[in-house]
């Protein structure tokens, strides 16, 4: 987990307040995740084997996550959730950013970082992916 000296909150409909710790131990428990600082102090990017699956801008009030999206059911989560835009610095067909304005709830957004996870895994290698069943990532 990340150390941060400063207390980022997400307001998240339905609930009180999603905190960074919160968010991370959610990414953190999917099988084989890791996080790490690669482009910047300020971006915390989230990765199963070596791909990245989540990316979450610190800096940002209210907090923004890249999520990796099916092309199609990105351009319907854009249309149907102003909270929900292209991909931020990312490939616009392939990534969405999520912005915690309160407007989404907690069970969608959990929903579509599952949905980022599972389609980077679905893109690994078959020897990749039996990899990470194996009993060594639980």
């Amino acid at each position: 987990m990340v150390n941060n000296p400063m207390r980022f909150h997400v307001y998240i409909l339905g609930t009180s307040f999603m905190d960074l710790e919160k968010l991370q131990e959610y990414l953190l428990g999917k099988r084989g995740s890791e996080e790490s600082f690669p482009f910047s102090p300020d971006l915390l990017v989230f990765k199963v084997m070596g791909k990245m699956f989540a990316l979450v801008s610190l800096d940002d009030v209210p907090l923004r996550m890249n999520l990796k999206c099916d092309p199609e059911k990105a351009i319907e989560l854009r249309a149907a959730y102003e909270a929900v835009r292209p991909g931020y610095h990312m490939s616009k067909k392939h990534w969405n950013t999520i912005i915690f304005d309160g407007s989404v709830s907690e069970d969608f957004i959990k929903t579509w970082i599952d949905h980022s996870y599972e389609r980077v895994v679905s893109g690994m290698t078959k020897k990749a992916q039996r990899e990470l069943a194996a009993d060594e990532f639980e």
